[in-house]
């Protein structure tokens, strides 16, 4: 192993690489272990917690996602070493160099006589990348160099850092460590010109211990500490997540000033009785002695007798419990223990000695779970003969069980149902280097919509990101850092989980993982790493973990997630109908938790609610982990001196998986993407139905009663807010509900005497006080229900209009007015309407046009030649051409002129008759019925060719003056929504500016769509303008306003390149395929979203709109009569 190597590696000439030997990870590295905190008395250590827990969601209002952010990230290495007098953090202002690769490092750089002073500077932490050296680069599976383990590239991009220190004077007689808390990939280190150690793994801590090559403390002799940092080491081959690749010392430097003896570890395990109002404690802890010679020898001739553990007749160990945040602001912390333990026997005869433990009893603990998540700080002191603390640490832990039954994981005896998103650690500006108020943002923004669970993908994670999510309740899966995704693509190379020579590497990082977050409360289950196939060396893993820690489920996807090494069933991507299988297959008796699911790549996570259908109502199932928190853009500046979001290939990177990494609901500045929305309706805890008149409300919690919620109702009619109020009900206990009889709630007697043709009601559950995440008044649920009416279900239809209505057939137009309230020319030629002009303003720019195509988005991409794009584009869709067959006068009157349009669409628009007929895809018929009212019906025939696949959409394109921007709805909103995306979208009027409706994902494509629209008025500030409607048996629209036009949206390949039209580009669909999200690598758009290549039949109404109109008068006008 590595332990054993001398420091002649070092050494130049040699020809021996550290950094590509899979057997060599460390050397000099001290054993993993928990976070040391070095506090110097109890009180001390209970000042530290009430410190650090004091943190909420004004924190997050500091967050910074731009250039302030690298400032603020040296100030975080200040404050989390606040309140620690034997801890010092060296972040900070480092000199760098960047050579190509170890052979070509600036000689003797490490000594403490060399020159830096023409270095430049690099902000510790942070990724080199992101400040101006070398390049970032993203993939997905291909690793960026030849795949030929454990060599990595000559051309390796290796830092040396140097920077300088001192030791306090009150430091003297201690040990010093120095601790690096993550370095990507590999690195050396050397004090004053000596070598301390090496280290890999990128995302776990490397601590040595360099008191002897630290000047004396308090000496105004500066230390040096220099680190090489090589980007590219045998490490890497195990480090292949979905994520960009960045180099450097990304989290904080510390030193550490620890007593000749002191504690180095120590794991807090609680049992809680069956009843939950005891638990059992055994805290084991390691004392290092190895500064300090103990002698303990075995009495000769007796093998049974355990010799004397000198150790304890000069020191003693004391364990104790403490109530969290027990102090007032501004006053001294409790030092009242809740709980005292007692040392135990700590020697197995066939083990041999097993570290201290300490045994105690808590009656009444107050139990953690994400909803309520109760912590108690730990202190753990070593005192001499004399009593004197020698060392103290301690951490927050929480009291709660983690154990199985058939089907089910449980906490607290309770099968909670995982709500939960994938997060990798991400920041716009600094990469992978973690900010407290950034974290905390991630944090409020998870709690604030309804995610109760985050896995850790694919490594472990700062710190305080733990701390956090003690603090905030959030269940945590913690991913070692091993991903190997790359070999699966190769064939001749065999695969390092079959290779033993890799075996110490995996199993150094799982361990590394376990004894670092062992104390957490929030960590619910150990997994072993992410899409790195399956072999022995996984069984290995799985034996060590469960041995070390069973209080805890495991879990790995890999090898079909249903192997011996995991306890949950954990598939990625896996459809509703499969899951369910598994569910009820009667001899799976473990939990099918997806450990991914739903991919949020752009527009995308349609079909969720199929999903939580399917969790809610079936055993076996107990929720998922989507795919994932944020877009993984990094912040690049173009040419303009602007900035924008970067993905993959931008940075001139290659190989590269382009915008792979943009798969989050949120974008990289935590603006919620319009899907966040739909994420917070499926996960809301209360539910609310309705079926055969009973409304139930069930309260899916299953620790919290609804006693801090309060509900309100509203109810609208045909988009009116016909009355609200608040909904008083009994406090509903966790997992039951409450039923109300439609017909006795407060809203009866307004619903009853309304002549609405439709009615919704809502439900709006709020928080009555505020929380750590969230104001008094967060809306924590929303649910609508479309209610009965008395309305029977009839065609919209106008009266009879009369007056005076006069047409002009000329030679290349046909003109329709009336006097001077209106005119619409049409073009004969190509059916198309010229101009529409109302009271003087021009409403319609461009004629009404028949469209099928919309701009690709990222789910439409996926699956190569099976996708739909590929599809699309095989039948042409996409270079779709219409011509006009014919277009004449079908009827004429005073009040009425009806005009027929017919168009024969296909590639290309052919002029030729006979090649047009033979490539004809598809025929349109519209039908103008033009009013003397000023009122158009436009009634739409559709008749595809039956071959042709499933379409984009079938509806209608037309272009607005710029000046109609302001656009009221009824329908669903207020947020972008599509057929398959809409259930958090409530019914109603709603309005924006046509700036607004625009959602600028990264990459652009289809976007902005409003669903079930029944009318839309498009107006100008004068209040002038145009409405559309459905008519007739037609029913609720999709509809999308934008200054982008489909062909500017699909041609751009980021949001900035988009430039807005001189008009208003307006989509009214009858039919819109859903936009997909099972996963974006596969047509996955379900059956009941696709749009097949058949006949359609609609109707729109159009009309003028004035300042004395609105869209509801309009609308009401065409509803029938009850």
């Amino acid at each position: 192993m590595g332990s054993l190597v001398g420091p002649n590696f070092l050494l130049p000439n040699t020809g021996y690489k550290a950094w590509e030997d899979p057997s060599f990870i460390k050397w000099k590295k001290r054993d993993a272990h928990v976070q040391l905190h070095c506090h110097e008395s109890v009180e001390g250590a209970l000042r530290y917690w009430y410190e650090r827990s004091k943190v909420s969601k004004l924190e997050a209002k500091f967050a910074s996602w731009d250039d302030d952010a690298v400032a603020m990230a040296l100030d975080c290495a200040e404050n989390w070493v606040k309140g620690l007098p034997f801890v010092k953090s060296l972040s900070g202002s480092w000199k760098f160099s960047l050579a190509s690769s170890p052979e070509n490092i600036p000689s003797k750089f490490f000594e403490s006589s060399f020159q830096d002073s023409s270095w430049p500077s690099l902000p510790v932490p942070s990724n080199w990348q992101m400040h101006g050296f070398d390049k970032p680069i993203y993939t997905n599976v291909v690793y960026p160099f030849l795949l030929d383990p454990p060599k990595v590239p000559e051309d390796n991009p290796t830092g040396c850092y140097r920077t300088y220190f001192y030791t306090p004077k009150d430091w003297e007689g201690r040990r010093i460590l120095l601790h690096f808390e993550a370095v990507d990939s590999a690195f050396f280190a050397w004090v004053n010109g000596h070598p301390v150690g090496y280290s890999q793994d990128s995302r776990l801590p490397a601590e040595f211990e360099i008191t002897e090559f630290c000047h004396a403390c308090g000496s105004d002799q500066r230390n040096i500490l220099a680190v090489q940092v090589m980007r590219w080491s045998d490490g890497s081959y195990l480090e292949d997540q979905d994520h960009w690749w960045l180099s450097g010392i990304h989290r904080d430097v510390l030193l550490l000033a620890k007593p000749k003896v002191f504690i180095s570890d120590y794991f807090f395990k609680s049992n809680l009785s069956d009843d939950y109002s005891s638990a059992d404690i055994e805290v084991e802890v390691e004392i290092d002695k190895s500064a300090i010679k103990f002698d303990n020898p075995v009495e000769t001739g007796n093998w049974f007798k355990v010799a004397e553990d000198k150790f304890l007749a000069g020191f003693n160990i004391e364990a104790e419990i403490f109530e969290t945040g027990s102090m007032d602001v501004g006053s001294k912390p409790s030092s009242v223990a809740l709980a005292c333990l007692q040392l135990t026997s700590s020697f197995d005869y066939h083990l041999g000695p097993t570290g201290y433990k300490l045994k105690g009893k808590l009656q009444l603990p107050k139990l953690w779970s994400a909803e309520h998540p109760n912590l108690y700080t730990l202190v753990i002191t070593l005192k001499d003969s004399s009593g004197h603390v020698v060392d103290c640490e301690s951490c927050l832990v929480g009291f709660r069980k983690i154990a199985n039954a058939p089907k089910q994981l449980l906490v607290n005896g309770q099968p909670v149902i995982i709500r939960g998103v994938n997060r990798h650690e991400h920041h716009p500006r600094l990469g992978k280097t973690n900010l407290e108020s950034c974290m905390v943002q991630d944090l409020v923004l998870m709690k604030q919509n309804n995610i109760n669970a985050v896995r850790n993908s694919h490594y472990p994670q700062h710190p305080r990101w733990y701390e956090l999510c003690d603090i905030f309740g959030l269940y945590m899966i913690d991913e070692a850092n091993i991903e190997t995704h790359g070999f699966h693509l190769s064939s001749n190379i065999m695969h390092p989980t079959r290779e033993p020579i890799w075996a110490a590497s995996m199993l150094d990082r799982v361990i590394g993982m376990v004894e670092r977050d062992k104390n957490h409360a929030c960590i619910i289950s150990w997994s072993l790493g992410n899409e790195s196939g399956y072999g022995a060396s996984h069984a290995a893993l799985a034996g060590w973990v469960r041995e070390r820690d069973s209080t805890r489920f495991l879990h790995y996807e890999g090898g079909g997630a249903r192997t011996s090494s995991t306890d949950i069933v954990c598939p990625m991507y896996m459809r509703v109908w499969d899951i369910v299988k598994i569910a009820q297959d009667p001899s799976e008796l473990r939990p099918l938790i997806l450990c991914e699911y739903s991919h949020a790549m752009g527009n995308s996570n349609g079909n969720i609610d199929k999903y939580w259908e399917a969790i809610d109502n079936t055993f076996g199932l107990q929720g998922g982990f989507i795919w994932d928190w944020v877009d993984q853009g990094l912040l690049k500046e173009g040419s303009d001196g602007t900035k924008h979001w970067a993905y993959g290939g931008d940075f001139g990177d290659s190989p590269n998986d382009l915008n792979f990494c943009l798969n989050g609901l949120i974008w990289p500045d935590r603006s919620p993407h319009p899907a966040l929305h739909e994420v917070k309706f499926v996960y809301q805890p209360i539910k609310v139905s309705l079926r055969d008149g009973v409304i139930k409300i069930k309260n899916t919690h299953f620790f919290d009663t609804t006693e801090a919620l309060g509900f309100s109702w509203t109810i609208h009619g045909d988009g009116a807010e016909l009355g609200s109020g608040s909904l008083s009900i009994p406090k509903i206990d966790p997992q039951k509900d409450y039923d109300i009889k439609l017909d006795s709630g407060p809203w009866h007697e307004v619903y009853a005497t309304s002549e609405a043709a439709e009615i919704y009601l809502t439900l709006t559950v709020k928080l009555l006080c505020s929380t750590r995440w969230a104001e008094a008044g967060h809306v924590v649920s929303s649910t609508q229900v479309q209610i009965p009416t008395k309305q029977r279900t009839s065609p919209h239809i106008l009266k009879d209009d009369t007056g005076a209505l006069s047409i002009e057939d000329l030679e290349t137009v046909i003109e329709v007015k009336n006097q001077t309230l209106w005119n619409i020319k049409i073009e004969k030629e190509n059916g198309s309407i010229l101009s529409w002009k109302a009271n003087g303003v021009e409403i319609l720019s461009s004629g009404i046009r028949p469209c099928f195509w919309r701009a690709p988005t990222d789910n439409d991409k996926g699956g190569e030649a099976r996708s739909y794009i590929s599809q699309w584009k095989a039948a042409k869709l996409d270079d779709l051409k219409f011509v006009t067959e014919s277009c004449k006068v079908l009827s004429k009157s005073d009040a009425l002129v009806k005009l027929k349009v017919i168009y024969l669409g296909a590639p290309g628009g052919s002029d030729d008759s006979s090649s047009q007929s033979k490539a004809n895809r598809i025929r349109v018929e519209f039908i103008y019925s033009i009013s003397s009212s000023g009122n158009l019906i436009l009634d739409c025939n559709i008749k595809p060719d039956k071959d042709l696949p499933p379409l984009p959409r079938v509806g209608i394109m037309f272009h607005l003056n710029r000046s109609l921007d302001q656009v009221k709805w009824y329908g669903r909103g207020p947020f972008e929504c599509y057929p398959d995306r809409k259930t958090a979208a409530h019914v109603g009027f709603y309005e924006s500016d046509v700036d607004s409706m625009h959602v600028p994902y990264i990459v652009p494509g289809e976007s902005g769509g409003r669903a079930d629209v029944r009318w839309v008025t498009f107006k100008n500030n004068d209040g002038h303008g145009v409405y559309a409607s459905i008519y007739g048996d037609s029913p609720p629209m999709q509809m999308t306003a934008s200054y982008y036009g489909t062909c500017e949206l699909e041609k751009a390949t980021h949001n900035e390149e988009l430039v807005k039209r001189d008009d208003i580009e307006v989509h009214l669909d009858h039919k819109h395929m859903g936009i997909g999200g099972d996963d974006s690598w596969s047509p996955c758009v379900h059956e009941e979203y696709i749009v097949p290549a058949c006949p359609y039949t609609f109707s729109i109404r159009f009309s003028p709109v004035t300042p004395a109109a609105t869209g509801h008068s309009l609308y009401r006008s065409q509803l029938p009569a009850i």
